[in-house]
């Protein structure tokens, strides 16, 4: 039996890069998938088809979720279209990295908005869903800069770091109505965005990673199949981290 047989996910930015990884894997462990995309509408339309040739239900939704009404009216058109929710996988985010001193407010507003806020207004959206059905699987997407924090990246850092925070304490919140909340910190990933650099540049950091390679978003995925199915029956409040040993 296929691990996500029946269950309904929701991933968040998942035209390209983790998040199609995410969708995909999710298909073919039998799960129906609703996905959110953005600016990428081709992509998004050509994930949809090339989720529902695995032979389950799904549906690409154009949204923004940094936007609290967008958001909610996504998981209510989510829970009307596909009849549950049982995974909520907070996959969106982007970076705008600058040194502090150089950081503008709107770098700043923007990265906490898309990273965190997000989150807040999705999971805020579903509770209602998850608590009725006294089941549900949250998995927010955090990152090992939100652990270690990094030059540069001070908005999206301190948008990871919360995002920690926030995971923990819906787990406190929502354990004892049998949903659990876990976040996933992946390391150096390699996808078409690191493809574009240097690739001296990019084999010091496969050097300075213990297992001496980049993660792939198959990766990533692997641990959002496992958190989301019933294999982790007994794990909330915890953060995952896929990076190869990096932060060891």
């Amino acid at each position: 039996m296929k691990l996500l047989q029946n269950k309904t996910a929701l991933v968040t930015g998942a035209s390209k890069g983790i998040g199609r990884s995410i969708a995909l894997k999710y298909a073919e462990q039998g799960a129906n998938v609703a996905f959110t995309y953005l600016s990428s509408v081709e992509q998004g339309q050509a994930l949809e088809a090339e989720l529902a040739a695995k032979g389950v239900k799904a549906k690409g939704y154009r949204s923004d979720a940094s936007d609290f009404a967008q958001a909610d009216k996504l998981i209510a058109d989510v829970i009307a279209d596909f009849g549950s929710l049982d995974i909520l996988v907070n996959n969106a985010g982007i970076t705008m990295d600058n040194l502090l001193l150089r950081m503008n407010e709107e770098a700043w507003d923007r990265v906490i908005n898309v990273n965190l806020k997000s989150c807040f207004n999705t999971v805020k959206a579903a509770t209602k869903q998850m608590m009725k059905q006294k089941s549900g699987s949250i998995i927010n997407m955090t990152s090992v800069v939100g652990l270690k924090g990094n030059a540069g990246q001070a908005n999206y850092s301190a948008s990871k770091a919360g995002i920690i925070g926030f995971t923990k304490s819906v787990a406190l919140e929502l354990g004892s109505r049998g949903v659990r909340s876990n976040a996933i910190a992946p390391g150096f990933i390699e996808t078409e965005m690191t493809g574009k650099l240097d690739e001296k540049t990019v084999q010091s950091w496969r050097d300075a990673i213990p297992l001496k390679r980049g993660g792939s978003p198959d990766d990533v995925a692997d641990a959002c199949v496992f958190l989301g199915s019933d294999m982790s029956a007994y794990i909330t409040g915890q953060v995952l981290q896929v990076d190869g040993g990096m932060l060891t």
